[in-house]
């Protein structure tokens, strides 16, 4: 039988600027960190709150719709809506957001681009052995190198010549690299439903550069939600994933002995990608919140970031950099190609707005499906200026580079349906357990735990390799810092990823690590 409602000592200013729906609900995540309102207590119904504030239902509905979102909520069919069972006591953080204007591309218009040269489900707790390789924002399948440490101390050790883990005979490994989400638990019925429903789509002789209409518009919708980016089906490209729209942009804008700037320490295929188009590699220096503006050189053709969370150290890259960022872009002609990784996924801090919705002019916003549902649904995601966007659909024709129309069509009934969304909401949930597992026992020694599916330990250099040796003897996979560097590493430590692992093992595996560190 369902558990009474509090009584909730709570009330909203009707004369105050701020929403009252908004106001409700930073009241109510108030209640959740200081403790007023406790794991597993259920809330009023919408009806009876809203009767109690004497405001609508909407305002009450659109404010538990924002709580659920976020991961504070959870929902039980025919019982109510309860307090997620989770513990945090972190202060919020208030984001701002600035306008952005004005663009020029430093290499003429837009066509000159296109001319190159030649139900809730519940993880489960066992251990699993995962072995192959882990890559960054865009995941494996990316290029990147499977490395499970600094391979200047000999972790190398750890990997058979194939670049997979070598557990002993009858030993499962905890692997917490990063790059992975968890795969293991998905609504059955809505995964099914959504393919029958893409085998409505018949076989397609010409499909068109941009992607299917109804994934696009379905996008839109989806990145105005959840991302606050005003845009159309017009400003949107479906690609293959990540790495694929970071190549059609650099294909489209790029020429031979371009500059190019990565962050350093940052997402080695990026470099790659801009490398195997000509460009020459710039590595722009980073600290804990993100790019150091201040260091960006001025002949940059493209800067590759990724501000919501900075791969791998894990900052968010504050209002007042955003806003700098932005002008040095307009001063210098450069593009910037923002990558949204993780931005699904954050915790106890407000959402900082995308560059992309400052800036649409200035910023390529890519994003995809790699660690919100699965990396092996290869669909993703090219935001930009409608100007922009056809040149890299003209590059796009040259290459015959294609997204499976049947795939596109599966991800827009996901998208239509909810079921996405339902999906983002759980996982926030459940890798919020995770994270606070990592915070517990590792506490201030980790960077980067506000947002994303990995944290970063900073350690001295001569310690990380063999850390990462003796944790792989006792069956515990790690990752290093070495290959995220362009040159010789300035930052060393672990980036320890907790997105496919169960809680039970990121808790066993978190345990031996602070053993190690001692």
């Amino acid at each position: 039988m369902p558990r009474p409602a509090v009584d909730l000592p709570i009330s909203v200013d009707r004369g105050a600027a701020t929403a009252l729906a908004v106001q409700l609900g930073d009241r109510l995540r108030t209640a959740m960190r200081d403790g007023t309102l406790k794991s597993g207590e259920r809330l009023p119904s919408t009806r009876a709150l809203a009767r109690q504030l004497a405001v609508s239902r909407t305002v009450v509905t659109e404010a538990y719709q924002q709580l659920y979102a976020e991961g504070w909520l959870d929902g039980r069919h025919g019982s109510g809506t309860y307090v997620a069972e989770m513990v945090v006591h972190v202060p919020p953080v208030a984001a701002d957001s600035a306008p952005g204007s004005g663009y020029g591309l430093a290499h003429g218009d837009a066509s000159g681009y296109g001319e190159r040269p030649g139900a809730v489900s519940t993880c489960g707790d066992g251990p699993v052995s995962r072995t192959g390789s882990h890559g960054g924002p865009s995941g494996p399948g990316s290029g990147a190198v499977p490395t499970c440490g600094d391979a200047s101390a000999g972790a190398l050790a750890s990997l058979s010549p194939t670049g997979t883990a070598r557990p002993r005979h009858g030993e499962t490994m905890i692997d917490l690299r990063p790059g992975q989400p968890w795969v293991r638990d998905y609504d059955r019925a809505a995964w099914r439903r959504a393919w029958r429903k893409a085998a409505d789509l018949p076989p397609g002789v010409d499909p068109d550069p941009y992607g299917l209409p109804r994934l696009r518009e379905a996008l839109a919708e989806h990145l105005r939600r959840t991302r606050a980016i005003p845009v159309g089906a017009e400003n949107i490209m479906i690609t293959r994933g990540t790495g694929s729209g970071l190549d059609l942009v650099a294909a489209t804008i790029l020429r031979p002995g371009d500059r190019a700037g990565v962050e350093d320490p940052g997402y080695r295929v990026a470099r790659n990608v801009f490398a195997a188009r000509g460009a020459e590699v710039v590595p722009c220096p980073v600290d804990e919140d993100g790019v150091i503006v201040d260091g960006l050189p001025g002949d940059l053709r493209v800067l590759y970031t990724t501000p919501a969370h900075q791969y791998p150290l894990g900052g968010r890259l504050p209002i007042p950099r955003r806003e700098h960022l932005l002008a040095w872009a307009r001063r210098t002609g450069a593009l910037v190609v923002e990558d949204d990784y993780d931005a699904e996924f954050r915790y106890d801090v407000a959402p900082l707005p995308a560059l992309h919705g400052l800036d649409p002019e200035r910023v390529v916003l890519l994003g995809s499906l790699s660690k919100s549902l699965s990396p092996d649904v290869g669909v993703g995601w090219l935001v930009a200026a409608p100007h922009l966007l056809a040149a890299v659909a003209r590059t796009r024709d040259d290459l015959a580079d294609r997204t499976s129309g049947p795939v596109q069509q599966a991800v827009a009934v996901l998208l239509e349906k909810g079921d996405l969304d339902r999906h983002l909401r759980r996982m926030r949930l459940e890798y919020a357990r995770r994270r606070a597992a990592l915070v517990d026992v590792l506490g201030s020694r980790i960077m980067g735990d506000t947002a994303g599916l990995h944290v970063m330990v900073e350690l001295p250099a001569h310690t990380v390799g063999p850390l990462v040796e003796a944790a792989r003897d006792r069956g515990v996979l790690l990752d290093g810092m070495t290959r995220h560097h362009h040159g010789p590493p300035t930052r060393h430590g672990l980036v320890i990823g907790y997105g496919s692992a169960s809680l039970a093992e990121v808790r066993r595996g978190v345990s031996v690590i602070a053993q190690l560190i001692g």
